[in-house]
Protein backbone atom coordinates (compact mmCIF):
# COMPACT_ATOMS: atom_id res chain seq x y z
CA UNK A 1 0.00 0.00 0.00
CA UNK A 2 1.63 3.43 -0.58
CA UNK A 3 1.09 5.00 3.09
CA UNK A 4 3.16 2.72 4.73
CA UNK A 5 7.05 3.94 5.66
CA UNK A 6 9.97 3.72 3.02
CA UNK A 7 13.35 4.06 4.75
CA UNK A 8 14.54 6.53 2.37
CA UNK A 9 16.30 8.44 4.69
CA UNK A 10 18.86 7.20 7.38
CA UNK A 11 17.56 7.72 11.26
CA UNK A 12 19.32 9.55 13.03
CA UNK A 13 19.74 8.98 16.90
CA UNK A 14 17.40 10.94 18.23
CA UNK A 15 18.80 13.48 20.51
CA UNK A 16 21.48 14.33 17.95
CA UNK A 17 18.22 14.92 15.27
CA UNK A 18 17.23 17.38 18.31
CA UNK A 19 19.84 19.40 18.83
CA UNK A 20 20.17 19.55 14.65
CA UNK A 21 16.48 21.28 14.99
CA UNK A 22 17.75 23.91 17.50
CA UNK A 23 16.76 22.10 21.01
CA UNK A 24 18.31 20.65 23.70
CA UNK A 25 16.58 17.50 24.85
CA UNK A 26 15.13 18.54 28.08
CA UNK A 27 12.36 15.62 28.65
CA UNK A 28 12.23 12.27 29.06
CA UNK A 29 12.57 9.80 26.35
CA UNK A 30 11.21 6.53 26.90
CA UNK A 31 7.90 6.25 25.11
CA UNK A 32 7.74 3.61 22.64
CA UNK A 33 5.60 3.01 19.12
CA UNK A 34 2.73 1.50 20.62
CA UNK A 35 3.06 4.58 23.69
CA UNK A 36 2.89 7.02 20.48
CA UNK A 37 0.13 5.88 18.87
CA UNK A 38 -2.18 5.17 21.74
CA UNK A 39 -2.00 8.75 22.57
CA UNK A 40 -3.52 9.91 19.49
CA UNK A 41 -5.56 7.04 19.67
CA UNK A 42 -6.85 8.08 23.07
CA UNK A 43 -7.29 11.52 21.96
CA UNK A 44 -9.74 10.71 18.71
CA UNK A 45 -11.39 8.68 21.25
CA UNK A 46 -14.26 6.85 19.50
CA UNK A 47 -15.80 6.38 22.60
CA UNK A 48 -15.82 10.34 23.45
CA UNK A 49 -16.34 11.60 20.18
CA UNK A 50 -19.10 8.81 18.57
CA UNK A 51 -21.10 8.88 22.24
CA UNK A 52 -21.14 12.48 23.10
CA UNK A 53 -22.09 13.74 19.21
CA UNK A 54 -24.58 10.60 18.95
CA UNK A 55 -27.69 12.69 19.14
CA UNK A 56 -26.25 15.47 16.67
CA UNK A 57 -25.97 13.06 14.20
CA UNK A 58 -29.57 11.52 14.71
CA UNK A 59 -30.96 14.87 14.03
CA UNK A 60 -28.41 16.05 10.93
CA UNK A 61 -29.37 12.89 8.37
CA UNK A 62 -29.64 10.30 10.66
CA UNK A 63 -28.10 6.59 10.87
CA UNK A 64 -27.42 6.74 6.86
CA UNK A 65 -25.26 10.03 6.93
CA UNK A 66 -23.78 8.90 10.27
CA UNK A 67 -22.41 5.53 9.18
CA UNK A 68 -21.68 6.86 5.52
CA UNK A 69 -20.31 9.97 6.90
CA UNK A 70 -18.45 8.41 9.24
CA UNK A 71 -16.43 6.08 6.12
CA UNK A 72 -15.98 9.12 3.94
CA UNK A 73 -14.57 10.95 6.46
CA UNK A 74 -12.32 8.61 7.52
CA UNK A 75 -10.97 8.33 4.38
CA UNK A 76 -10.31 11.88 3.82
CA UNK A 77 -8.96 12.44 7.02
CA UNK A 78 -6.56 9.63 6.37
CA UNK A 79 -5.21 11.32 3.76
CA UNK A 80 -4.53 14.42 5.80
CA UNK A 81 -2.81 12.32 8.26
CA UNK A 82 -0.80 10.51 6.07
CA UNK A 83 0.26 14.16 4.70
CA UNK A 84 0.85 15.64 8.27
CA UNK A 85 2.91 12.52 8.93
CA UNK A 86 5.70 12.39 6.21
CA UNK A 87 6.40 16.09 7.56
CA UNK A 88 6.42 14.87 10.93
CA UNK A 89 9.14 12.04 9.86
CA UNK A 90 11.47 14.96 8.86
CA UNK A 91 10.27 17.22 11.75
CA UNK A 92 9.76 15.66 15.05
CA UNK A 93 9.54 17.88 18.00
CA UNK A 94 7.04 19.00 20.62
CA UNK A 95 6.10 22.17 18.53
CA UNK A 96 4.31 19.83 15.71
CA UNK A 97 2.56 22.02 13.81
CA UNK A 98 3.84 25.12 14.35
CA UNK A 99 7.51 23.95 13.96
CA UNK A 100 7.29 22.42 10.71
CA UNK A 101 4.50 26.12 9.44
CA UNK A 102 8.20 28.12 10.44
CA UNK A 103 10.76 25.47 9.04
CA UNK A 104 8.71 25.66 6.04
CA UNK A 105 7.56 28.70 5.72
CA UNK A 106 8.67 31.10 7.91
CA UNK A 107 8.14 32.68 11.18
CA UNK A 108 4.79 34.51 10.22
CA UNK A 109 3.15 30.69 9.52
CA UNK A 110 5.01 29.10 12.61
CA UNK A 111 3.11 31.72 14.75
CA UNK A 112 -0.25 31.83 13.27
CA UNK A 113 -0.08 27.71 13.19
CA UNK A 114 0.84 28.12 16.67
CA UNK A 115 -2.09 29.78 17.73
CA UNK A 116 -4.62 28.09 15.82
CA UNK A 117 -3.21 24.82 16.74
CA UNK A 118 -3.31 25.56 21.15
CA UNK A 119 -6.42 27.05 20.27
CA UNK A 120 -7.98 23.74 19.09
CA UNK A 121 -5.55 21.68 21.71
CA UNK A 122 -7.23 23.55 24.65
CA UNK A 123 -10.56 23.32 23.07
CA UNK A 124 -9.95 19.77 22.78
CA UNK A 125 -9.60 19.61 26.63
CA UNK A 126 -12.59 21.57 27.19
CA UNK A 127 -14.53 19.60 25.06
CA UNK A 128 -13.43 15.98 26.35
CA UNK A 129 -13.70 16.58 29.91
CA UNK A 130 -16.87 18.52 30.04
CA UNK A 131 -18.97 16.01 27.81
CA UNK A 132 -17.12 13.49 30.36
CA UNK A 133 -18.97 15.18 33.34
CA UNK A 134 -22.32 15.44 31.73
CA UNK A 135 -22.00 11.24 31.03
CA UNK A 136 -20.45 11.42 35.31
CA UNK A 137 -23.79 13.02 35.88
CA UNK A 138 -25.89 11.01 33.69
CA UNK A 139 -24.51 7.99 36.04
CA UNK A 140 -24.92 9.55 38.92
CA UNK A 141 -28.65 10.15 38.09
CA UNK A 142 -29.19 6.61 36.96
CA UNK A 143 -27.10 5.51 40.20
CA UNK A 144 -28.42 8.23 42.93
CA UNK A 145 -31.36 10.02 41.42
CA UNK A 146 -29.15 13.34 41.62
CA UNK A 147 -31.07 15.65 38.80
CA UNK A 148 -28.40 16.98 36.50
CA UNK A 149 -27.58 20.73 36.76
CA UNK A 150 -25.03 23.27 34.93
CA UNK A 151 -23.55 23.48 38.21
CA UNK A 152 -23.41 19.98 38.71
CA UNK A 153 -21.92 19.11 35.46
CA UNK A 154 -19.03 22.25 35.82
CA UNK A 155 -17.91 21.30 39.15
CA UNK A 156 -17.44 17.66 38.19
CA UNK A 157 -15.40 19.07 34.97
CA UNK A 158 -13.43 20.82 37.20
CA UNK A 159 -12.16 18.04 39.16
CA UNK A 160 -12.01 16.21 36.05
CA UNK A 161 -9.54 18.61 34.90
CA UNK A 162 -7.75 19.01 38.19
CA UNK A 163 -6.97 14.96 37.98
CA UNK A 164 -5.74 14.93 34.38
CA UNK A 165 -3.35 18.03 35.64
CA UNK A 166 -2.28 15.56 38.69
CA UNK A 167 -1.91 12.30 36.14
CA UNK A 168 0.04 14.47 33.76
CA UNK A 169 2.90 15.74 36.44
CA UNK A 170 3.64 12.12 37.19
CA UNK A 171 6.21 12.24 33.93
CA UNK A 172 6.48 10.40 30.53
CA UNK A 173 6.66 7.02 32.09
CA UNK A 174 2.94 7.38 33.64
CA UNK A 175 1.53 9.30 30.67
CA UNK A 176 3.32 6.42 28.43
CA UNK A 177 0.99 3.65 30.78
CA UNK A 178 -1.90 5.04 30.64
CA UNK A 179 -1.74 5.79 27.26
CA UNK A 180 -1.03 2.10 26.42
CA UNK A 181 -3.92 0.98 29.21
CA UNK A 182 -6.16 3.68 27.04
CA UNK A 183 -6.14 1.98 23.76
CA UNK A 184 -6.72 -1.47 24.57
CA UNK A 185 -9.66 0.16 27.11
CA UNK A 186 -10.91 1.72 23.80
CA UNK A 187 -10.90 -1.42 21.70
CA UNK A 188 -12.03 -3.83 24.17
CA UNK A 189 -14.89 -1.28 25.51
CA UNK A 190 -15.85 -1.02 21.55
CA UNK A 191 -16.14 -4.91 21.69
CA UNK A 192 -18.13 -5.15 25.14
CA UNK A 193 -20.94 -2.73 24.48
CA UNK A 194 -21.45 -3.38 20.95
CA UNK A 195 -21.53 -7.63 22.04
CA UNK A 196 -23.91 -6.78 24.60
CA UNK A 197 -26.04 -3.95 22.77
CA UNK A 198 -25.76 -7.56 19.88
CA UNK A 199 -26.59 -9.95 22.53
CA UNK A 200 -29.48 -8.70 24.75
CA UNK A 201 -32.15 -6.60 22.71
CA UNK A 202 -34.55 -8.90 21.73
CA UNK A 203 -35.40 -5.78 18.56
CA UNK A 204 -32.84 -5.02 16.52
CA UNK A 205 -33.07 -2.70 13.47
CA UNK A 206 -32.87 -4.20 10.10
CA UNK A 207 -29.45 -3.53 7.70
CA UNK A 208 -31.86 -1.21 5.49
CA UNK A 209 -32.68 0.85 8.28
CA UNK A 210 -28.72 1.51 9.48
CA UNK A 211 -27.39 2.09 6.37
CA UNK A 212 -30.15 3.85 4.72
CA UNK A 213 -32.77 5.83 6.94
CA UNK A 214 -32.57 9.57 6.57
CA UNK A 215 -33.59 11.95 9.12
CA UNK A 216 -33.71 15.90 9.47
CA UNK A 217 -34.51 17.88 12.58
CA UNK A 218 -32.23 20.39 12.29
CA UNK A 219 -34.52 23.29 10.79
CA UNK A 220 -33.02 22.50 7.59
CA UNK A 221 -35.16 21.83 4.79
CA UNK A 222 -32.31 21.14 2.02
CA UNK A 223 -31.44 17.51 2.10
CA UNK A 224 -27.92 18.16 0.71
CA UNK A 225 -27.24 21.24 3.42
CA UNK A 226 -28.46 18.91 5.99
CA UNK A 227 -25.98 15.69 5.30
CA UNK A 228 -23.31 18.00 4.73
CA UNK A 229 -23.68 18.72 8.45
CA UNK A 230 -23.82 15.02 9.03
CA UNK A 231 -20.25 14.75 8.39
CA UNK A 232 -19.50 16.76 11.16
CA UNK A 233 -20.19 14.48 14.15
CA UNK A 234 -17.32 12.00 12.21
CA UNK A 235 -15.18 14.99 11.63
CA UNK A 236 -15.33 16.03 15.11
CA UNK A 237 -14.17 12.54 16.45
CA UNK A 238 -11.27 12.40 14.17
CA UNK A 239 -9.23 15.06 15.83
CA UNK A 240 -6.07 15.82 18.40
CA UNK A 241 -4.27 12.90 16.15
CA UNK A 242 -1.14 15.27 15.91
CA UNK A 243 -0.85 14.59 19.74
CA UNK A 244 1.78 11.66 17.91
CA UNK A 245 3.81 15.03 16.92
CA UNK A 246 3.88 16.83 20.50
CA UNK A 247 4.96 14.13 21.95
CA UNK A 248 7.75 12.88 20.19
CA UNK A 249 10.51 14.33 21.76
CA UNK A 250 9.67 11.81 24.34
CA UNK A 251 9.58 8.94 21.63
CA UNK A 252 12.18 6.72 21.15
CA UNK A 253 12.60 6.47 17.32
CA UNK A 254 10.56 9.48 16.70
CA UNK A 255 11.14 9.96 12.77
CA UNK A 256 9.01 6.88 12.63
CA UNK A 257 7.01 5.94 15.39
CA UNK A 258 5.18 9.19 15.60
CA UNK A 259 4.66 9.31 11.62
CA UNK A 260 3.31 5.70 12.04
CA UNK A 261 1.11 6.80 15.46
CA UNK A 262 -0.49 9.53 13.47
CA UNK A 263 -1.55 6.99 10.37
CA UNK A 264 -1.91 3.95 12.83
CA UNK A 265 -4.84 6.16 15.20
CA UNK A 266 -6.32 7.20 12.33
CA UNK A 267 -7.50 3.99 10.93
CA UNK A 268 -7.83 2.29 14.00
CA UNK A 269 -10.23 4.81 14.96
CA UNK A 270 -11.91 4.55 11.38
CA UNK A 271 -12.53 0.63 12.28
CA UNK A 272 -13.61 0.83 15.52
CA UNK A 273 -16.09 3.95 15.22
CA UNK A 274 -17.07 2.01 12.21
CA UNK A 275 -18.33 -0.87 14.79
CA UNK A 276 -19.56 1.05 17.76
CA UNK A 277 -21.70 3.30 15.74
CA UNK A 278 -23.56 0.15 14.41
CA UNK A 279 -23.86 -0.99 17.51
CA UNK A 280 -25.76 1.49 19.04
CA UNK A 281 -28.00 2.14 15.79
CA UNK A 282 -28.92 -1.66 15.35
CA UNK A 283 -29.97 -1.75 19.01
CA UNK A 284 -31.44 2.00 19.07
CA UNK A 285 -35.60 1.20 20.51
CA UNK A 286 -36.75 4.66 19.95
CA UNK A 287 -35.35 6.82 17.56
CA UNK A 288 -37.37 10.27 19.23
CA UNK A 289 -36.94 9.50 22.04
CA UNK A 290 -33.26 8.47 21.96
CA UNK A 291 -32.77 11.68 19.58
CA UNK A 292 -34.53 13.66 21.99
CA UNK A 293 -32.48 12.50 25.39
CA UNK A 294 -30.00 14.78 27.28
CA UNK A 295 -27.42 11.95 26.65
CA UNK A 296 -28.63 9.83 24.23
CA UNK A 297 -26.50 6.73 24.20
CA UNK A 298 -27.56 6.41 27.31
CA UNK A 299 -30.91 6.54 26.70
CA UNK A 300 -30.21 3.28 24.19
CA UNK A 301 -28.39 1.90 27.04
CA UNK A 302 -31.75 1.84 29.04
CA UNK A 303 -33.50 0.33 26.12
CA UNK A 304 -31.24 -2.18 25.24
CA UNK A 305 -30.48 -3.67 28.41
CA UNK A 306 -31.88 -2.04 31.52
CA UNK A 307 -30.91 0.41 34.21
CA UNK A 308 -28.08 -1.76 35.29
CA UNK A 309 -26.57 -2.84 32.29
CA UNK A 310 -27.03 0.85 31.16
CA UNK A 311 -24.98 1.77 34.50
CA UNK A 312 -22.13 -0.60 33.32
CA UNK A 313 -21.95 0.36 30.10
CA UNK A 314 -21.46 4.10 30.50
CA UNK A 315 -18.88 3.19 33.18
CA UNK A 316 -16.72 2.05 30.19
CA UNK A 317 -17.58 4.93 28.43
CA UNK A 318 -16.67 7.46 31.15
CA UNK A 319 -13.42 5.49 31.37
CA UNK A 320 -12.73 6.14 27.91
CA UNK A 321 -13.47 9.89 28.07
CA UNK A 322 -11.30 10.01 31.06
CA UNK A 323 -8.21 8.51 29.47
CA UNK A 324 -9.18 10.40 26.21
CA UNK A 325 -8.96 13.94 28.24
CA UNK A 326 -5.76 12.88 30.10
CA UNK A 327 -4.07 12.66 26.68
CA UNK A 328 -5.10 16.00 25.32
CA UNK A 329 -3.87 17.38 28.34
CA UNK A 330 -0.63 15.90 27.60
CA UNK A 331 -0.56 16.88 24.35
CA UNK A 332 -1.35 20.66 25.00
CA UNK A 333 0.81 20.83 27.70
CA UNK A 334 3.90 19.41 25.14
CA UNK A 335 2.40 22.41 22.46
CA UNK A 336 2.11 25.01 25.66
CA UNK A 337 5.96 24.04 26.96
CA UNK A 338 7.14 24.43 22.94
CA UNK A 339 5.38 27.53 21.98
CA UNK A 340 6.93 29.16 24.78
CA UNK A 341 10.12 27.86 24.87
CA UNK A 342 10.05 29.81 21.20
CA UNK A 343 8.99 32.69 23.16
CA UNK A 344 5.46 32.91 21.44
CA UNK A 345 2.88 33.07 24.93
CA UNK A 346 2.60 35.76 27.28
CA UNK A 347 4.63 35.16 30.53
CA UNK A 348 6.88 31.88 28.32
CA UNK A 349 9.51 31.67 30.72
CA UNK A 350 7.48 30.71 33.27
CA UNK A 351 5.01 27.92 30.98
CA UNK A 352 8.76 26.57 29.61
CA UNK A 353 10.08 25.71 32.85
CA UNK A 354 10.53 21.58 33.44
CA UNK A 355 10.31 20.13 36.92
CA UNK A 356 12.36 17.65 38.54
CA UNK A 357 11.14 14.56 36.90
CA UNK A 358 11.42 16.42 33.55
CA UNK A 359 7.62 17.22 32.85
CA UNK A 360 6.23 20.53 31.58
CA UNK A 361 4.15 21.11 34.64
CA UNK A 362 3.29 25.18 34.49
CA UNK A 363 2.07 24.34 30.90
CA UNK A 364 0.10 21.57 32.45
CA UNK A 365 -1.82 23.58 34.91
CA UNK A 366 -2.23 26.90 31.85
CA UNK A 367 -4.01 24.35 29.55
CA UNK A 368 -6.16 23.01 32.15
CA UNK A 369 -7.09 26.41 33.71
CA UNK A 370 -7.97 28.25 30.58
CA UNK A 371 -10.00 24.92 29.47
CA UNK A 372 -12.13 25.72 32.31
CA UNK A 373 -12.08 29.17 31.29
CA UNK A 374 -13.50 28.06 27.70
CA UNK A 375 -16.27 26.12 29.14
CA UNK A 376 -16.86 28.34 32.21
CA UNK A 377 -20.19 29.80 29.89
CA UNK A 378 -21.90 26.33 30.41
CA UNK A 379 -23.59 27.91 33.75
CA UNK A 380 -25.73 30.27 31.74
CA UNK A 381 -25.85 29.21 28.13
CA UNK A 382 -26.94 25.62 26.69
CA UNK A 383 -24.93 26.45 23.76
CA UNK A 384 -21.79 26.59 25.66
CA UNK A 385 -20.67 23.12 24.72
CA UNK A 386 -21.50 23.60 21.07
CA UNK A 387 -19.07 26.99 21.47
CA UNK A 388 -16.08 24.32 22.69
CA UNK A 389 -16.52 21.71 20.15
CA UNK A 390 -16.18 24.51 17.25
CA UNK A 391 -13.49 26.09 19.27
CA UNK A 392 -11.83 22.91 18.99
CA UNK A 393 -12.09 21.58 15.50
CA UNK A 394 -12.23 25.30 14.58
CA UNK A 395 -8.84 25.49 15.68
CA UNK A 396 -7.38 22.46 14.87
CA UNK A 397 -8.52 21.42 11.04
CA UNK A 398 -6.28 24.86 9.06
CA UNK A 399 -3.76 24.30 11.18
CA UNK A 400 -3.58 20.24 10.03
CA UNK A 401 -3.29 21.29 6.40
CA UNK A 402 -0.69 24.77 6.76
CA UNK A 403 2.65 22.29 6.92
CA UNK A 404 1.21 20.18 4.31
CA UNK A 405 0.91 23.06 2.19
CA UNK A 406 3.57 24.33 2.94
CA UNK A 407 5.71 21.41 2.05
CA UNK A 408 3.49 21.10 -1.49
CA UNK A 409 5.58 24.37 -2.27
CA UNK A 410 9.01 23.57 -1.24
CA UNK A 411 8.31 20.92 -4.82
CA UNK A 412 10.98 19.00 -5.62
CA UNK A 413 13.38 20.86 -2.99
CA UNK A 414 11.33 18.72 -0.51
CA UNK A 415 13.58 15.81 0.95
CA UNK A 416 11.39 13.42 3.04
CA UNK A 417 12.25 12.07 6.13
CA UNK A 418 12.52 7.88 6.92
CA UNK A 419 8.61 7.50 6.74
CA UNK A 420 7.44 8.95 3.11
CA UNK A 421 4.71 8.11 0.97
CA UNK A 422 7.45 8.17 -1.84
CA UNK A 423 5.39 9.53 -5.70
CA UNK A 424 2.30 9.80 -3.83
CA UNK A 425 3.32 12.00 -1.74
CA UNK A 426 2.17 14.97 -3.71
CA UNK A 427 -1.13 14.33 -4.47
CA UNK A 428 -1.97 12.82 -1.43
CA UNK A 429 -0.97 16.72 0.02
CA UNK A 430 -3.48 18.15 -2.22
CA UNK A 431 -6.04 16.24 -1.38
CA UNK A 432 -5.61 16.38 2.27
CA UNK A 433 -5.57 20.51 1.87
CA UNK A 434 -8.33 20.20 -0.16
CA UNK A 435 -10.44 17.97 1.99
CA UNK A 436 -9.22 20.69 5.08
CA UNK A 437 -10.23 23.92 3.04
CA UNK A 438 -13.69 22.29 2.18
CA UNK A 439 -13.82 21.27 6.30
CA UNK A 440 -12.94 24.30 7.38
CA UNK A 441 -16.02 26.41 5.88
CA UNK A 442 -18.31 23.55 7.17
CA UNK A 443 -17.72 23.73 10.19
CA UNK A 444 -18.47 27.66 10.35
CA UNK A 445 -21.80 26.87 8.53
CA UNK A 446 -24.86 27.83 10.15
CA UNK A 447 -25.91 23.85 12.14
CA UNK A 448 -29.74 24.65 13.70
CA UNK A 449 -32.39 26.42 11.75
CA UNK A 450 -34.10 29.13 12.84
CA UNK A 451 -30.64 30.98 13.78
CA UNK A 452 -30.64 32.57 17.31
CA UNK A 453 -28.31 33.27 20.12
CA UNK A 454 -28.57 29.91 21.64
CA UNK A 455 -28.23 27.90 18.06
CA UNK A 456 -25.66 30.18 16.34
CA UNK A 457 -22.51 28.58 15.43
CA UNK A 458 -19.57 30.38 16.99
CA UNK A 459 -16.91 28.56 15.17
CA UNK A 460 -16.55 31.72 12.69
CA UNK A 461 -16.42 34.25 15.31
CA UNK A 462 -13.88 32.03 17.35
CA UNK A 463 -11.71 31.32 14.49
CA UNK A 464 -11.54 35.26 13.80
CA UNK A 465 -11.14 36.33 17.11
CA UNK A 466 -8.17 34.02 17.54
CA UNK A 467 -6.77 35.51 14.47
CA UNK A 468 -6.64 38.66 15.29
CA UNK A 469 -5.72 37.89 18.71
CA UNK A 470 -2.64 36.59 17.06
CA UNK A 471 -1.93 39.31 14.99
CA UNK A 472 -2.15 42.02 17.59
CA UNK A 473 0.56 39.60 20.18
CA UNK A 474 2.52 39.63 16.69
CA UNK A 475 2.59 43.01 17.06
CA UNK A 476 3.17 43.03 20.38
CA UNK A 477 5.68 40.90 20.77
CA UNK A 478 6.58 38.82 17.80
CA UNK A 479 10.12 40.07 17.68
CA UNK A 480 10.71 37.64 21.22
CA UNK A 481 9.54 34.55 18.77
CA UNK A 482 13.14 32.67 17.63
CA UNK A 483 12.32 29.38 16.22
CA UNK A 484 16.61 27.92 16.31
CA UNK A 485 18.25 28.00 13.53
CA UNK A 486 18.85 24.57 11.59
CA UNK A 487 22.61 23.52 12.12
CA UNK A 488 22.32 20.06 10.58
CA UNK A 489 23.76 20.17 6.76
CA UNK A 490 20.97 17.47 5.47
CA UNK A 491 18.31 20.29 6.76
CA UNK A 492 19.42 23.07 6.74
CA UNK A 493 19.74 22.62 2.80
CA UNK A 494 15.74 23.77 3.56
CA UNK A 495 16.53 26.93 4.23
CA UNK A 496 17.09 28.65 0.76
CA UNK A 497 13.78 27.91 -0.01
CA UNK A 498 11.99 29.55 3.04
CA UNK A 499 10.61 32.81 3.04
Amino acid sequence: MFFRRRHTAPVQKEDDLLRSLGYEPELTRRMGAFGNFAVSFSVISVLSGCMTLFGFGLVTGGPAVMMWGWVGVGIAVLLVGMALAEVTSVYPTSGGLYYMAHRLGGPRWGWATGWLNLLGLIGGIAGIDYGAASFIAAFAGLEWGVETTPGLVLGIFAVVLVVHAWVNLGGTRVVTVLNSVSAWWHLLGVAVIVGVLWLVPSHHHSVGFVFGHFANDSGWSNPVYVSALGLLLAQYTYSGYDASAHLSEETTNAQIAAPRGIVRSIWVSLLAGFVLLAGLLFAMQDYGATAGATVPPARIFLDAVGESGAKALLLIVIGAQLFCGSAETAAASRMIYAFSRDGALPGSATWRKVSGNRTPANAVWLAVAVAFLLALPSMWSTAAYGAVTAVNVVGMTPAYAIPVFLRLRQGKSWRPGPWNLGRWGRPVGVLAVAWVALVTVLVCLPQTSPVTAETFNYAPVTLLVVLLLSALWWRMAGRRYQVPVVNDPRLAAFEEQIV
